[in-house]
C-alpha cells in the first residue's frame, strides 16, 4: 500500500480535483465533507468575522469542461455513473445534470484515494440528496452503503403550506465488505428502567437473552454508557449537536459552517487514532478540527485562498487536547503546488489526463476483442507483452489493459496489450502493465528484460 504524498496537517489551497488527482492511491482511511448542496444560491461570510470575504457560489450550469467529464466517466469502469447524471440532466434540467457531474467525478477519485477498509461520509440536504445517493450507488455499490443518517437541528424554515425542514443528510458508504466501525452511544432516553445498581453504584438493567432459570436477562446495560447510536442525530437529545447560531463560540463566520461535535462522532465511529482524514471541501476546517482534536492525521482542500488561516486561527484557539499542546501556526502546511504521485500509477490514467487531452482520443472503431487482438498481433507480434515471451498464435494470448480500469484506465487500444495466461493471472485488475513487469523481473519470469518504453507508452497506431 502507498504512502502519502504530502505531510500531516497539509492544507491544499486550489481546485480540489486537481490535487486529488495527485494524490496517491489508497492513503486515507475516512473521508468527511460537506460539499455545495446545490442551492441555488450564493453564500457569504458573516462581515465582522475571522471568515470575511469568504464566500461560494452554488448555482449550476453545464460548462464545456463537464462534457470531458461525463466522457470521461463514461469511458472508464463508471457507465452508471454516467446514466445517472445524464437522467438527471435530461429529465431535471442541465443545472442538476451539471451538479451531479461536477461531484460524481470527484466521488471516483475520492474512492480510489480511500483505503481497503476506508469510508466516506457526505453530507447533503433535500436539495439534491436523493440524486447525490443514486451517483453514489453507482460509484461506491448499493451493498456499501451503510446508513442515511439523519441530522436534526433547531434552526429552519418554517413554511405556510408544509412541515418546516430541519434536518440534513449524511451518507455513509464504504469502499470495500470490511471497514472501520467503533460503536457509539448516545443519552438514554427512558432512564427509569435502569433500576438496578452493581456493587459500584452504577445503575444498570438487565437485556440480551432471556434466561428462564435466572428469570432475567443475561447481559448488563449501563446508564453511563448511553444506549446504542441510531441514524437519528438531534439537538433535543444532544444539545452540542444543534446548527451554530451567532452568538456561539465556534462560530467563525462560515456561511455553512456545522459543529464540531457533529463531526467527532464521524471521525469517531469510522477511523482510529493516527489515521488519515481528508475534506476535499474543508471551508472553515470543521473536519480539520475534530480530526487534530481526537489525535488524527489529517490533510484538507478548499478554493478559498485564505481557508488556511481559518485552519490555524481555529487550531490555535482550541487547545482541545493532549495532542494539540504545543500546537503552531507552523504545524499547518499550507500548499498550492500539485504532488507528484509516487505509487504505481506511473502510467498516468484517463481519469489523470488533461480535458483537451481526453476530448481529443477519439474511440476505436473494433467490433469485438478478437478484432482488438489480430491489430495488436499485426504490430506487436504474438508476444506476450508482460514477460516478452514469443508464442505461436495470438490465440495463445489473453487482451488486457495497460491501465486497469479499477485505475480508470481507458476501453480503448491505445489502453490494450496481449498477455499469457500466467501474466494476465498475475496482473489482475489492479497492477499496470509496468507493475506487473516489476514482478516478473523480481521474480525471474521476464524472459529478455524490459520493452523500450517509447514503444510501451507510445505506440504507433495512436
Amino acid at each position: 500500500m502507498a504512502k502519502p504524498n504530502w505531510k500531516n496537517r497539509t492544507m491544499f489551497v486550489g481546485e480540489n480535483l486537481d490535487f486529488m488527482r495527485s494524490m496517491n492511491s489508497e492513503t486515507i482511511d475516512l473521508i468527511a465533507t460537506d460539499p455545495p448542496f446545490n442551492k441555488g444560491r450564493d453564500f457569504h461570510a458573516t462581515p465582522e468575522s475571522i471568515a470575511r470575504g469568504a464566500r461560494f457560489q452554488d448555482r449550476w450550469k453545464w460548462l464545456p469542461e463537464m462534457d470531458a467529464w461525463l466522457e470521461e466517466i463514461r469511458v472508464g469502469k463508471h457507465s452508471q455513473v454516467a446514466s445517472v447524471i445524464e437522467t438527471a440532466r435530461d429529465v431535471h434540467g442541465k443545472d442538476l445534470g451539471a451538479f451531479l457531474c461536477f461531484l460524481g467525478i470527484r466521488l471516483i477519485v475520492m474512492r480510489r484515494l480511500l483505503k481497503p477498509t476506508g469510508s466516506i461520509f457526505l453530507h447533503c440536504d433535500h436539495s439534491a440528496g436523493h440524486y447525490i445517493k443514486a451517483v453514489m450507488d453507482a460509484v461506491f455499490g448499493r451493498k456499501n452503503f451503510k446508513n442515511e443518517i439523519v441530522w436534526h437541528y433547531q434552526a429552519g424554515t418554517r413554511p405556510g403550506k408544509a412541515f418546516g425542514r430541519k434536518h440534513d443528510t449524511i451518507f455513509w458508504y464504504t469502499k470495500s465488505n470490511k471497514w472501520v466501525h467503533n460503536k457509539q452511544g448516545q443519552p438514554v432516553q427512558n432512564r427509569d428502567r435502569y433500576d438496578q445498581v452493581d456493587e459500584n453504584g452504577r445503575r444498570f438493567l438487565w437485556g440480551g437473552n432471556w434466561s428462564k432459570k435466572l428469570k432475567r436477562g443475561t447481559k448488563k446495560y449501563y446508564l453511563d454508557e448511553g444506549q446504542s447510536c441510531d441514524d437519528v442525530w438531534t439537538w433535543v437529545r444532544e444539545p452540542e449537536f444543534n446548527s451554530l447560531n451567532s452568538q456561539s463560540k465556534e462560530r467563525v463566520g462560515w456561511p455553512t459552517q456545522k459543529p464540531v461535535a457533529l463531526y467527532e462522532r464521524i471521525i469517531k465511529a469510522a477511523s482510529s487514532k493516527g489515521d488519515v482524514i481528508l475534506d476535499p471541501f474543508a471551508g472553515c476546517a470543521t473536519t480539520c478540527v475534530a480530526a487534530e482534536k481526537l489525535g488524527r492525521q489529517w490533510v484538507g482542500i478548499d478554493l478559498w485562498p485564505k481557508a488556511i488561516d481559518i485552519v490555524r486561527d481555529r487550531l490555535a484557539r482550541a487547545a482541545f487536547s493532549d495532542s494539540m499542546q504545543g500546537l503552531t501556526a507552523d504545524d499547518v502546511v499550507e500548499r498550492r503546488d500539485i504532488p507528484k504521485r509516487t505509487d504505481e500509477g506511473e502510467i498516468v490514467p484517463v481519469s489523470d489526463l488533461p480535458v483537451a487531452e481526453i476530448m481529443r482520443r477519439p474511440r476505436d472503431s473494433f467490433r469485438n476483442k478478437e478484432e482488438r487482438k489480430a491489430f495488436l498481433a499485426k504490430h506487436y507480434g504474438a508476444r506476450c507483452q508482460g514477460c516478452k515471451r514469443v508464442f505461436d498464435s495470438p490465440r495463445f494470448l489473453h487482451l488486457d489493459h495497460n491501465t486497469p480500469k479499477s485505475q480508470n484506465g481507458w476501453d480503448h487500444i491505445c489502453n490494450m496489450v496481449l498477455l499469457c495466461g500466467p501474466c494476465n493471472g498475475m496482473k489482475s485488475d489492479e497492477k499496470t502493465l509496468k507493475g506487473l513487469r516489476r514482478t516478473n523481473q523480481a521474480s525471474g519470469w521476464m524472459k529478455e528484460g524490459e520493452f523500450q518504453r517509447d514503444i510501451l507508452e507510445h505506440p504507433p497506431f495512436c
